[in-house]
C-alpha cells in the first residue's frame, strides 16, 4: 500500500469489540512511521488481536505527556513522517488525547486525514431511543459538585439532545445532580459497556436512573439526555420564569439583562417575568409565624 508522507493519521479503535476494528486500521498500524499511543500495552493487545506488527516506532501520548511530546511529533510529521495516533478507544481528541496534535499540526500546513471507527457518542445516540437529529456532545463534567451544577445549568434549557461521558463511580452524583437541574422527569438513557459482553442500557427518568446508580455500576458510560421541552408561554408557571433568570444570572449575567432575555425568550412581557423574580424573591424571606407568612 502507497502512503502519502507528511501525514497525521487519527485512528478510532474499537469501543468494546475488537471485531469492530475498521478494516483500514491494521494497514495503517503495520505502515505507520510512528504510532503515538495512549496506552502502549493496550495497542500491543489491539495488535495481536488484530494479527498485525508495528514496523515504525511505537511512543506513548497521553495526557500527562501530550504537551511536551507534541512538538517532537510535529517535527516528525515536518520530515515526512506518517504518524498514526490511537487511544484506548474510540476516536483520538474525542475527550481523549490528540487536539495539540492536530491544531499544532494544522498550525504548520501538514495534513490531517482519519480511519474512521466506532464511537460511543453516536453508538449512544442510536441505542438511546431518544430524538437524535440534533444533539450537543458535553464530554464529562466537572468533578466538583458546584462546578458540575454550574456547567449542567449552562444547558438547562438546551432543546437538543445531550451526550455525556461519565466514569462510574461518581454516576450517581451526576444523575441526581441532573434530575435536581433538569428535573426528576426528564427522560435519559444510561449506556455502559457498549459493545461488550455485558452491553445495558438503562431507560428511564433522570431520577429513576439515579436511584438504580446509587446501588453501583461498574463499566465505562455515556448517558444521553433528552433536551429540554418546547413550552409556549401559558405553559410556564412562575418558578420555570424564576429558574431560567437564575441560571442566566449563574452565567454571569446581571439580573436586567436575564429578565429581558427570558422575556424574549418565552414570548412573554419583562413585567411579568420581573414580577416572578421579585415574589419569588419575597417567598424566600417569608418566615411562617403561627402559620401565617410574614415578611
Amino acid at each position: 500500500m502507497a502512503y502519502v508522507t507528511g501525514t497525521l493519521v487519527l485512528a478510532g479503535t474499537p469501543i468494546g469489540d475488537v471485531a469492530d476494528a475498521p478494516p483500514r486500521l491494521a494497514a495503517e498500524l503495520e505502515g505507520a512511521d510512528i504510532v503515538a499511543a495512549e496506552d502502549t500495552r493496550r495497542l500491543r493487545r489491539l495488535t495481536q488481536a488484530l494479527g498485525v506488527h508495528t514496523t515504525g516506532r511505537v511512543v506513548s501520548y497521553f495526557e500527562g505527556n501530550e504537551t511536551a511530546r507534541t512538538p517532537e511529533l510535529v517535527e516528525a510529521l515536518a520530515g515526512g513522517a506518517r504518524v498514526l495516533l490511537v487511544t484506548d478507544a474510540g476516536m483520538p481528541s474525542v475527550s481523549d488525547p490528540g487536539y495539540r496534535l492536530v491544531a499544532a499540526a494544522v498550525e504548520k500546513d501538514i495534513k490531517v486525514t482519519a480511519v474512521p471507527g466506532p464511537s460511543a457518542v453516536l453508538t449512544a445516540l442510536a441505542l438511546s431511543g431518544l430524538p437524535v437529529d440534533r444533539f450537543c456532545f458535553e464530554g464529562f463534567l466537572p468533578r466538583k459538585a458546584g462546578e458540575r451544577l454550574g456547567r449542567l445549568r449552562e444547558v438547562a434549557d438546551e432543546r437538543r439532545t445531550l451526550v455525556y461521558f461519565e466514569a462510574p463511580h461518581r454516576l450517581d452524583d451526576t444523575l441526581a445532580a441532573m434530575a435536581d437541574v433538569f428535573g426528576a422527569e426528564r427522560r435519559a438513557a444510561v449506556c455502559r459497556e457498549l459493545t461488550k459482553t455485558y452491553e445495558e442500557v438503562k431507560r428511564g427518568g433522570l431520577g429513576e436512573l439515579a436511584a438504580w446508580a446509587a446501588e453501583g455500576v461498574r463499566g465505562e458510560i455515556t448517558v444521553v439526555v433528552e433536551g429540554a421541552p418546547e413550552a409556549g408561554p401559558g405553559e410556564l408557571d412562575p418558578a420555570e420564569l424564576v429558574r431560567r433568570v437564575q441560571v442566566r444570572e449563574e452565567a454571569g449575567e446581571r439580573r436586567k439583562e436575564a429578565i429581558a432575555a427570558v422575556a424574549a425568550e418565552v414570548g412573554l412581557p419583562k413585567r411579568e417575568v420581573f414580577d416572578a423574580v421579585v415574589a419569588a424573591k419575597n417567598a424566600d424571606r417569608t418566615v411562617p409565624v403561627d402559620g401565617k407568612g410574614l415578611s
